[in-house]
């Protein structure tokens, strides 16, 4: 976007128009407004080092892009052409339309450009002309399809206009808590440019050789933490790409294994522009009439990390804290609560949606449909997460539970994953009292894979309609 208005050689106006009613059912939640303030305030230092502004508004994006039109308009300006980079949700692409047609209507150019992903969903179908649902012959063919480098521009070459519209201040956009509870996720992000440079740097130069092995353990940090600057632009999925293969990247290691996954986002992205309706509906139809038994009480213990299951909570309360949570334990925690508790897997993703800094639309519908069996590629619904033994395979010596369930922390390693079978003796010795300073498992694990089972045998009447 900013390439495309450097080569104009005309002046150049960055404006932001903050509109969250324009986004649907999914307005940014408290984590996404949270780093999208601190975006936007490095994002403005960046600019102003170049001499170029950050216009802010906030509002109907038609109404205010009227509003500078008309006030540049009065300075003297006329302009040429309204540029942005793609966005892929629902919401946003009829956003995008109606703004196109204002700006068509008022004979000014409209261009769009893609900085969010790989390669446009349009340019990856099957023999077929039809979008992939599975991801195993996608990824073979996005490897096919040359990969265009990453862009890049000097932000020295565009300059602003002489007289500018004006602007809100950043803290006039209301996007930071009233009720500061993001302490832990400034201890844990820097939600700047700077930040994102530096955490693909150090993935690649730390941890991306030892990515096949630790990316399943949560208690290492042995994951690229790149998705909210993925989401937010401040890297791009080429950037990426481009460096992970410039640091070695081979079928063999690491490298690779980290490439699939970043194809993986890419496969939402597809898969959400094509079905724009799986943000809130199954894919699978089969799924349609599951038999939910919604349970405010049981999604409350499940968001608060008081499910009585150590690596459960374990994970609950990291995404609290950190806006964050790990893939493999987002996995578990998702499985638990469709399958053992039989929530709607809606409001989970709801709930990831407003705690997550890297709250992304296309990835957070996928992995929820993908645990719930009604997705593409889905895992199926018989697979049922046990949600201690994952804990002793994946947190082996229990310090992912210690780091987040200070409460267990003096449990030895051997029951940590299961205290409802330690002895009174090792209980006591850990300053354990359950259902007192730990809860009790709010539903004992062999009966609820019973229950899932049923619900799942219930729909067996029901012809599959997946194709």
């Amino acid at each position: 976007m900013l390439a495309a208005a450097a080569a104009t050689g005309i002046p150049v106006l960055p404006l932001y128009i903050h509109a969250p009613e324009e986004a649907g059912v999914w307005p940014a939640g408290g984590a996404s407004k949270w780093w999208l303030h601190h975006a936007l305030n490095s994002l403005q230092a960046e600019l102003e080092k170049s001499g170029l502004p950050l216009i802010l508004r906030h509002g109907s994006s038609e109404e205010q892009l009227n509003d500078v039109l008309q006030s540049l308009a009065k300075a003297g300006y006329r302009v040429n052409a309204v540029i942005s980079n793609r966005l892929y949700e629902p919401a946003a692409v009829q956003r995008d339309m109606d703004v196109q047609q204002f700006a068509v209507k008022r004979g000014i150019g409209w261009e769009q450009f893609n900085a969010s992903l790989l390669v446009e969903p349009e340019h990856i179908t099957n023999q077929s002309g039809l979008p992939y649902r599975v991801f195993t012959p996608f990824w073979k063919k996005l490897r096919q399809i040359p990969m265009q480098p990453p862009v890049r521009v000097d932000i020295k070459q565009l300059k602003a206009p002489a007289s500018l519209p004006l602007s809100l201040k950043l803290a006039q956009l209301n996007l930071l808590p009233n009720v500061r509870w993001d302490t832990g996720l400034q201890e844990r992000w820097n939600p700047s440019l700077a930040g994102a440079q530096n955490a693909l740097s150090n993935f690649l130069t730390e941890a991306v050789g030892a990515y096949k092995i630790q990316r399943d353990l949560p208690a290492v940090n042995g994951t690229s933490s790149l998705s909210p600057y993925l989401h937010f632009g401040q890297l791009g999925p080429r950037q990426v790409w481009a460096a992970t293969h410039a640091a070695g990247a081979q079928e063999s290691n690491g490298g690779f294994t980290f490439l699939s996954e970043l194809v993986w986002r890419e496969f939402a992205y597809h898969l959400l522009l094509h079905f724009p309706h799986t943000d809130l509906q199954v894919l699978n139809p089969r799924y349609a009439d599951f038999p939910w038994q919604p349970d405010k009480r049981l999604l409350r213990a499940w968001q608060l990390g008081q499910t009585g299951y150590p690596f459960i909570d374990a994970g609950m309360r990291q995404l609290w804290n950190t806006g964050w949570m790990h893939n493999r334990v987002r996995m578990v925690t998702a499985s638990f609560l469709i399958k053992h508790l039989l929530q709607p897997w809606q409001d989970g993703a709801r709930w990831f949606w407003d705690t997550l800094v890297d709250a992304d639309l296309a990835s957070n519908s996928m992995g929820w449909q993908w645990v719930a069996g009604s997705g593409a590629d889905a895992a199926p619904y018989f697979r049922i997460f046990n949600p201690f033994g994952q804990g002793e395979k994946f947190d082996t010596q229990g310090d992912f539970v210690r780091r987040w369930v200070p409460e267990l922390a003096k449990l030895p390693d051997s029951i940590i994953h299961r205290p409802w079978e330690a002895s009174a003796m090792e209980l006591k010795m850990a300053g354990v009292n359950l259902g007192k300073n730990y809860p009790h498992p709010i539903i004992d694990h062999k009966r609820g894979r019973e229950r899932a089972l049923e619900a799942l045998q219930s729909l067996k009447s029901a012809p599959d309609k997946d194709t």
